[in-house]
């Protein structure tokens, strides 16, 4: 993959999946929210909403690649009204591109009909499963109720961080921007679980959670789209399961999950005659040629410096690291905009032909929105990476500055080191998050038992970053690029809304990187209009702090409310 390497790669996505890794895991007696099982059959499955169990199948008794499930009732509390509703944990199997599912279909064979040397001999082993949690609000007409199916990134990550810390029935509770304190963690009710606007859907990507992928069969679900391949097929196989093929449908993924998803729409809408109502990104990167992670190793390409100065700026705000104090973070940040796709963009492009008058009036510039010293800056040619800038910031007091979210501090590991050793953030909120959904999905989901659920997994050195993007006939060794896909989708479905969520304090994806993606789409003017954007005071995780987690709620919310009944015309 050329512009990020392999450790630059990693370095962005690690421990993020879609972001991060926060919450805990005891339930107040006083939230407002309860649980009770259903059923916990070790052969049972959730045919539809209405119904509550049928049998699943097993697979030579392992357990990751067992299709039961288990189904729970429960009920949330979100705006004052309470919403009842069951939720579904299980898995689905699902097999790499090209695969003949005339040949066998797994768990279709019964062993009571035949002999069962002849029923192993018929049957195929699977490959790769995808676990999944959904939540079904009782009493709703599937076909008039939205559906979101939701995703963290990585690539390697679950998607526990969406579902223990946003959009989920129920909460951890993290400090906002310190470190959380170690178990035992609270449980609460989400008041701004989405579940008042939509079904839920969360997935772990295959080899991530309780998903996974069996030795030899890697190459067919590690790669961009590889792994999009495998979402398509789960979406495809739970809206037949689920008879959801009539409702409302959106796709939601947070950091390597809005590539998944700009790559995913296109796939869904061109290749499976699936078309979508939205598409939701938060904290997104379409093309990593943007990211300013990896920027060292691909000189000559200097964008990701301008689009992350803004969140640099935001940054040295926060931390009262700014001269003279600017009040007003909105003004800043416009100001900020301009001057980095202006006047410090010219600078960068003139390389080695800038004047050293020019260059000294830069770096003051930078000075003003960054609080970096001259000197430092003029070291470093006027190009500081992500992880110079969370290293220095607080250098003078040997504190590292965090990555997702720039809000939390902590302890430099090395105060001699050129950039951070770690992310304060991931390391602040991660206990809690992992502790809480352990607990949760085998005390009130009832899974899991005898299963290692892995919040993240390592698929860097086994990672295809080639995608082929529309209108190729091969894959492009290239830094991963979907905004052709994104485009694409967006004009075979002129009706696809698209909306933008990001952190001011995310470093790990700025969010001035996806307003300057958005802007870059190669399709027709009029098609951004279908584009909507909303910011927050917040990180790559923006739910980590909760007001912005209210307004993260509200958005999506209303975002679905707008776009789940859209007019019909006569264009196609």
């Amino acid at each position: 993959m050329k512009a990020i390497t392999t450790v630059a790669a990693a370095s962005l996505f690690a421990l993020v999946g879609c972001a991060l890794q926060p919450q805990q895991n005891r339930q107040s007696a006083d939230n407002g929210s309860t649980d009770t099982a259903i059923s916990d059959s070790a052969a049972t499955d959730s045919t539809s909403p209405g119904q509550k169990t049928t049998h699943g199948h097993h697979h030579d008794g392992n357990p990751y690649f067992r299709t039961a499930t288990s189904t729970s009732e429960g009920s949330v509390v979100v705006g004052g009204n309470t919403i009842h509703y069951h939720a579904v944990a299980g898995l689905l199997i699902v097999h790499p591109k090209g695969w003949n599912d005339a040949a066998a279909k797994d768990g279709d064979d019964d062993p009571s009909k035949s002999g069962r040397d002849e029923h192993h001999a018929k049957k195929q082993s699977p490959e790769a499963s995808m676990f999944y949690v959904a939540y079904f609000k009782d009493g709703e007409k599937p076909s008039d109720r939205p559906i979101t199916f939701l995703y963290n990134g990585g690539p390697g990550s679950s998607s526990v961080w969406l579902h223990m810390g946003a959009l989920g029935p129920k909460r951890v509770v993290t400090a906002d921007h310190t470190h959380t304190p170690a178990a035992p963690y609270q449980l609460i009710n989400n008041d701004y679980s989405l579940l008042d606007a939509s079904d839920l859907v969360f997935i772990d990507a295959p080899g991530t959670g309780f998903s996974r992928v069996k030795e030899g069969a890697e190459k067919g679900f590690y790669g961009a789209d590889q792994d999009v391949h495998a979402f398509s097929e789960f979406i495809m196989q739970f809206l037949s399961k689920y008879g959801r093929w009539n409702s409302p449908k959106y796709l939601f993924g947070e950091s390597y999950g809005t590539p998944r998803s700009a790559n995913l729409i296109n796939v869904l809408e061109t290749e499976d005659d699936t078309d979508f109502n939205g598409v939701i990104l938060l904290s997104q990167i379409l093309n990593f040629d943007n990211s300013v992670d990896g920027v060292p190793d691909n000189p000559g390409v200097d964008i990701p410096y301008e689009l992350a100065l803004p969140t640099y700026a935001a940054t040295a705000w926060y931390h009262h690291k700014l001269p003279g104090n600017p009040q007003s973070l909105d003004s800043l940040v416009d100001e900020v905009e301009q001057f980095a796709m202006g006047d410090y963009a010219t600078a960068l492009r003139a390389g080695s032909d800038l004047s050293s008058d020019q260059r000294d009036a830069i770096a003051a510039k930078l000075h003003d929105y960054t609080g970096l010293p001259v000197s430092y800056i003029e070291k470093a040619n006027l190009r500081i990476d992500g992880g110079e800038f969370e290293h220095s910031l607080q250098s003078d007091a040997d504190i590292t500055t965090g990555r997702l979210d720039s809000r939390f501090s902590g302890p430099s590991i090395d105060p001699l080191s050129q950039r951070a050793d770690y992310d304060p953030q991931s390391a602040a909120i991660g206990s809690a998050y992992v502790s809480a959904f352990n607990g949760y999905v085998r005390s009130t989901l009832h899974y899991g038992t005898g299963m290692r659920y892995r919040p993240e997994y390592d698929v860097f050195e086994k990672w295809d970053w080639q995608h082929q993007p529309p209108g190729f006939g091969s894959p492009q060794s290239q830094a991963l690029n979907v905004l052709p896909d994104l485009a694409n989708a967006m004009k075979y479905d002129p009706d696809l809304k698209v909306m933008v969520n990001g952190g001011y304090f995310d470093l790990a994806t700025p969010f001035f990187e996806g307003k300057y993606e958005m802007s870059q789409l190669p399709m027709p003017r009029k098609l951004q209009a279908n584009i909507e954007y909303h910011y927050y005071m917040s990180g790559h995780m923006v739910y980590a702090h909760i007001p912005a987690l209210q307004q993260l709620h509200d958005n999506v919310a209303a975002f679905i409310a707008n776009t789940e009944h859209q007019q019909q015309d006569n264009r196609r």
